[in-house]
């Protein structure tokens, strides 16, 4: 067990900093004990990190930089982060309850998203307009100004890190509101631009109360753009908030994902891709297969594949789950976990059936069995409601038709998956799937280089690829009249 210090603080204009809304107890999922203390930022403390960013923006001192020196900084960042894996790694996975190799992921994960847009700083090139020979005409890319970013708890690094990555790239000051729940690992971010040269104020990290902090924050005057991974509700106030200043958002609201198993579908590979895509981080993965839309003449046989799964997985605390493998962590919280159980029992109250998991263990910690649920109907709280915990609902189709009514049949609209042999099947359903990513026969299908949003509730804009950058530049057009002089 690695020894963490008692208490963290905020990171405020190359300062670290106390919160004028006291500290809040941190807790270790795995043992629903306080694992340190975090500072928590209030409305003043939202307004000196706002001012800081704003100044180093107003200087100009990150336009001013060669795009390729920029680039090299923010790589720089992410070269860090690995190089202090051993020690970030654990702390995650202590204070968010995932495994340690889930841990070590997210740290690898989070280090190639500055690797990958710092790379491309250089290459955000404007263009010439023609407009005949008495004009030279061109546009120019140029940061908003100042980025807020709102990240939530279930991948604080690697979701903080594509915003920070992208903004700094493009020249923008960030401010990052981390996750109350698990808050400690952002620092390594304040660490990581202090150790490659990041001017003081272009990197801001405060932990802070939505209600408070985050509001402070998302209607801010001087928030020139803001993106925001969490909640629906949460996500429609923020909006509303940046609506009144008319302030671009990027908004990622979560999903009920729908894997679409046809009758020629490899289910060897399917069994393993139920394993990453609802188990994984115990199921608190906004993209996650939540739901399996399976071809009837399959149904049974890949019930009785996903449930044998299910009942292979260990589950236990995190950290002391170091390799890859079938194993899984506490949920974040004891709340959490009670409202995913909730959520189990009333689909059972509605006609639903528990193939397997279904409870809480019965031991410390915000721990819950890994869940299959069958004679589910589309209908079904199960079946449109997002769980956030390792709940996956099996619903058959008897055609294609059907098929696609099913997945479609919710308000979000995140990512989807088709599984078959037929690639005409699967460009005929990725058609037709209302999400803004399918995957064909592998869930997760992708990467860092692959945009990433959604349709419908699930918010607007994207993240990941080379388009998330586009969400933190404006064009500016200048048009010049030739042969004024005389």
């Amino acid at each position: 067990m690695i020894e963490v210090k008692p208490y963290w603080q905020n990171y405020v204009d190359g300062h670290w900093v106390d919160g004028g809304d006291g500290r809040i107890s941190v807790l270790n999922p795995a043992e629903s004990a306080v694992l340190a203390e975090q500072a928590l930022a209030d409305a003043a403390d939202i307004d000196r990190a706002v001012s800081a960013a704003k100044r180093v923006h107003q200087s100009g001192v990150l336009f001013a930089l060669r795009p390729v020196e920029r680039g090299r900084m923010v790589r720089a960042m992410g070269q860090y982060l690995l190089e202090h894996i051993d020690e970030i790694a654990p702390l995650l996975s202590l204070e968010q309850g995932k495994t340690l190799w889930e841990a070590r992921g997210e740290v690898t994960n989070s280090a190639r998203y500055f690797e990958y847009y710092g790379s491309q700083a250089d290459t955000l090139e404007g263009s010439s307009i023609p407009l005949g020979a008495g004009y030279f005409d061109f546009t120019v890319n140029e940061p908003y100004g100042v980025s807020a970013q709102i990240v939530p708890w279930n991948f604080p690094m690697e979701i903080a890190s594509r915003g920070i990555a992208c903004g700094l790239t493009t020249a923008n000051a960030v401010i990052l509101k981390t996750p109350e729940l698990a808050p400690l690992s952002s620092s390594w971010f304040a660490r990581a631009a202090e150790a490659v040269g990041v001017p003081a104020g272009a990197l801001n990290i405060v932990c802070g109360y939505g209600a408070s902090a985050g509001a402070a924050l998302s209607a801010h005057v001087d928030v020139n753009q803001i993106v925001f991974t969490g909640s629906v509700r949460t996500g429609m106030a923020i909006a509303a908030a940046a609506a009144n200043n008319v302030v671009p958002c990027v908004l990622e609201l979560g999903g009920k994902s729908a894997a679409v198993v046809h009758e020629d579908a490899d289910l060897d590979a399917f069994q393993r891709d139920v394993r990453m895509g609802i188990y994984l981080n115990s199921g608190q993965v906004c993209s996650a297969m939540s739901r399996i839309v399976v071809h009837r003449s399959r149904h049974d046989e890949l019930v009785e594949r996903v449930t044998a799964l299910a009942a292979s997985i260990d589950v236990g605390p995190g950290i002391e789950r170091k390799d890859f493998g079938a194993s899984m962590g506490a949920m974040i919280s004891e709340p959490q976990r009670d409202r995913a159980a909730e959520m189990v029992s009333a689909a059972v109250g509605d006609g639903a059936t528990v193939a397997a998991g279904g409870r809480k263990l019965n031991r410390p910690g915000a721990f819950m069995e890994p869940t299959v649920i069958t004679n589910v109907t589309p209908d079904m709280a199960i079946a449109q409601d997002e769980v956030f915990g390792p709940v996956v609902s099996v619903m058959p189709f008897d055609n294609e038709a059907d098929a696609i009514r099913i997945a479609n049949g919710t308000d979000y609209g995140l990512v989807a998956g088709v599984f078959t042999r037929d690639l005409d099947r699967a460009t005929a359903a990725a058609r037709q799937l209302r999400a803004g990513q399918v995957f064909v026969n592998e869930w997760f299908a992708g990467g860092v280089e692959t945009p990433f949003g959604g349709f419908g509730k699930s918010g607007y804009g994207r993240e990941k690829g080379r388009e998330a950058l586009w969400n933190y530049v404006q064009t500016k057009n200048v048009a010049i009249k030739l042969g004024a002089r005389s």
